[in-house]
């Protein structure tokens, strides 16, 4: 018999567009690409020489590019389609995959590359965010006080802000999130006044919105970086792929409502940004400053340090999104299996929080030796947005999967798809010189990433290889044993429910060591034997189960269906099947002589874990050996199964069996006769 029940998990729903919710979405989703102005322009001018290098052509050109930008990749792509792709309200890569994984397995690879990819161009956020805004406040007079003199300065102060921001995270955010909209609304408020302050003295420069002067800049020898500009412009848009995997967060529509708002302030702020730099170009004073940054320096002196604490606070909400973002796609990529098991906690009620302290630190102690190797914004910028080009391929290749599963016309998505392969691709190949100027971080960040996942998801494939002679036996074939065993009152009760977690396969078949383990090892006598499997759906929230008793009250198979966003509490889920069961009379009550609980009808529960280790009798080729081997050192070396399932404070007792893949060795001793009297051995020296 089958049952399918709900465990009451809570749902994603943000569907209404509501002020409330645009005011949360602004807190949450546009903290990267809100923050861009604050190093964009900077970028571009240092790369092209400096303010003496620069033309009013040159500048046009530059927010042209800027705007158009944002136009094709952030408003079409991500807004506009991407954010059509959501599994159940969630959005990112890994759940645009869950959409298109049965499509085909090679799909596999595409979502790996991206969110490694993603993870690791995002370490670069809080660095460069943060030190950005600091320098804001470099040679900043305060009360006839100057607080920050030199880049020294600039340093220490970003890494003892890094440092807090990191420590808070194991209390939860859910107070400091709350004050994140109304900052990202005056942040963004502000960025438009300072910036139509500006564009107020030249209107003419609104002109730069025509697509002319974006191609006439590519090809202008004025441009001394040729197409390789379009790394600098990319970083205006380094945030679209953020936007989409926050969906989940705010809602489609609240991002809808959003958007037009905070890119008129992004684009009416660059265009002033533009304006003054038409203005000083041609001045000595400005071109002499060892680090010029327009969109301080644009600002008048009476609102300098108001603006610089705005961005302060807005850099540190940016780093806040990205430390979450990347919590939550560790926690998606864990539960499909793409990565260890790592800590989990969740320190608040409040739905989304989650602190894992492995991922926290990593994060930390490479956002610190960024800010110390790279020193100051604009070498950080320098290798920003690499690899992250790299993740909005991958998620292209995979919308290009998604809209061949829908209804759309099918010409017509795939020349979208080609449109945004060769614009990207070209954003690549303008960014690929970023890798000599300290790219090559987060690519090899990126790299080791990948080489993890594929350690563990082809690590498990060997493991389960049934072609590597492991040895799966039914749960059919031990009825009887194991209803003899259950009766049998000259052993002592084990346990009252005795629970495997472990994988049916077809025809009702486990791994002979649980078999081994009941009936062998140590006879474990139990009134019910539970062979639970844990199944990680597509949905993010589902919550379901099903069970299979085969004809008996003595043995259950449990199938728990749970989300790519559910914590596996398999304990607490168990509890409420069995109670279930027993209200259905699928199985007797088990009533207590002793207990605190008053009318307890069910018993105790053991958790069995086997753990493998791989046997010397092993026969693999080496690169296959090696994987396994490297496998199984991380699932040593990361977090336990019983702290994984929620079994923490359960009776769980843990088995270790040996692993033993590929063709077995023959050790068999062979019987010889000697006389033996002949001594065949040397037993020691003889002392006579």
């Amino acid at each position: 018999m089958k049952l399918q029940n709900s465990l009451n998990a809570p749902k994603s729903s943000h569907n209404k567009m509501t002020l409330a919710g645009i005011l949360v979405a602004l807190g949450v989703v546009y903290g990267d690409i809100g923050t861009s102005p604050m190093y964009t322009m900077s970028s571009l001018v240092a790369g092209n020489g400096g303010l003496q290098n620069i033309s009013t052509d040159f500048i046009l050109g530059s927010i042209s590019l800027i705007f158009w930008t944002l136009t094709i990749i952030t408003t079409t792509k991500y807004v506009l389609i991407a954010l059509r792709a959501d599994n159940n309200g969630e959005g990112g890569i890994f759940a645009l995959y869950t959409l298109v994984r049965k499509k085909a397995k090679w799909l596999l690879i595409p979502a790996m590359i991206g969110g490694a990819t993603f993870l690791s161009d995002g370490m670069m956020t809080p660095a460069v965010t943060v030190t950005t805004a600091i320098e804001g406040l470099k040679g900043l007079n305060i009360n006839n006080h100057v607080l920050i003199t030199n880049q020294q300065t600039v340093v220490l102060v970003t890494i003892i802000i890094l440092s807090c921001l990191f420590f808070i995270q194991r209390f939860g955010t859910e107070a400091l999130g709350k004050a994140f909209g109304p900052i990202m609304l005056l942040w963004f408020t502000s960025l438009a006044v300072a910036g139509l302050y500006r564009l107020a003295g030249d209107w003419s420069f609104l002109r730069a919105l025509n697509p002319y002067y974006a191609f006439q800049t590519l090809i202008s020898p004025a441009n001394k970086n040729g197409i390789f500009i379009l790394g600098s412009i990319f970083l205006a848009t380094t945030g679209a792929e953020a936007l989409y995997s926050d969906m989940g967060h705010v809602g489609r529509n609240n991002i809808y409502g959003s958007w037009p708002y905070v890119k008129i302030c992004l684009l009416i702020n660059y265009l002033g940004q533009g304006v003054w730099l038409n203005q000083v170009k041609d001045l000595v004073s400005y071109q002499n400053m060892d680090t010029l940054n327009p969109f301080f320096e644009m600002v008048p002196a009476p609102f300098r340090l108001a603006m610089t604490i705005i961005a302060t606070l807005a850099a540190i909400i940016a780093s806040q999104a990205l430390i979450s973002g990347s919590y939550t796609l560790v926690s998606e990529a864990t539960k499909l299996k793409l990565l260890p098991r790592l800590r989990m906690i969740y320190p608040t009620n409040f739905k989304g929080q989650l602190y894992i302290p492995a991922v926290n630190n990593i994060i930390w102690v490479l956002c610190i030796a960024i800010v110390i190797y790279f020193q100051n914004s604009e070498r950080m910028a320098g290798a920003y947005g690499l690899v992250i080009t790299i993740t909005m391929l991958m998620t292209t290749i995979l919308l290009n999967a998604w809209l061949l599963t829908t209804k759309h016309n099918r010409f017509l998505s795939e020349l979208i798809i080609v449109f945004f392969l060769i614009i990207e691709t070209i954003f690549l190949i303008s960014n690929s010189v970023k890798f000599f100027e300290g790219g090559y971080v987060t690519f090899t960040i990126a790299c080791i990433l990948i080489m993890i996942m594929i350690i563990w998801q082809y690590g498990e494939l060997l493991k389960n290889d049934n072609t590597f002679h492991r040895e799966y036996v039914s749960l059919l074939a031990y009825k009887r044993q194991l209803k003899k065993l259950s009766e049998d009152d000259t052993l002592p009760l084990y346990t009252t429910n005795l629970v495997y977690l472990t994988k049916i396969h077809e025809g009702y078949k486990v791994k002979k060591d649980i078999l081994y383990s009941i009936l062998d090892k140590r006879p474990k006598r139990a009134k019910v034997y539970w062979f639970v499997t844990v199944n990680v759906t597509d949905n993010p929230y589902t919550t379901e189960y099903s069970v299979d008793t085969f004809g008996t009250d003595y043995m259950v198979n449990v199938q728990l269906y749970l989300g790519f966003r559910m914590e596996q509490k398999v304990n607490f889920f168990l509890r409420q099947i069995v109670n279930e069961m027993m209200i259905k009379g699928e199985l007797p009550r088990q009533p207590q002589t002793y207990t605190t609980i008053p009318d307890r009808n069910v018993g105790d529960f053991s958790f069995v874990l086997i753990q493998e280790e791989l046997s010397p009798d092993t026969q693999l080729n080496n690169i296959k050996k090696s994987i396994i081997q490297a496998r199984l050192w991380l699932q040593r070396y990361t977090v336990t199964p019983a702290i994984w399932f929620g079994l923490s404070y359960s009776d769980v007792v843990m088995e270790r069996v040996p692993l033993i893949l590929g063709q077995l060795r023959s050790d068999r001793l062979r019987l010889i006769k000697r006389d033996p009297i002949i001594k065949y051995y040397d037993d020691g020296d003889d002392d006579e």
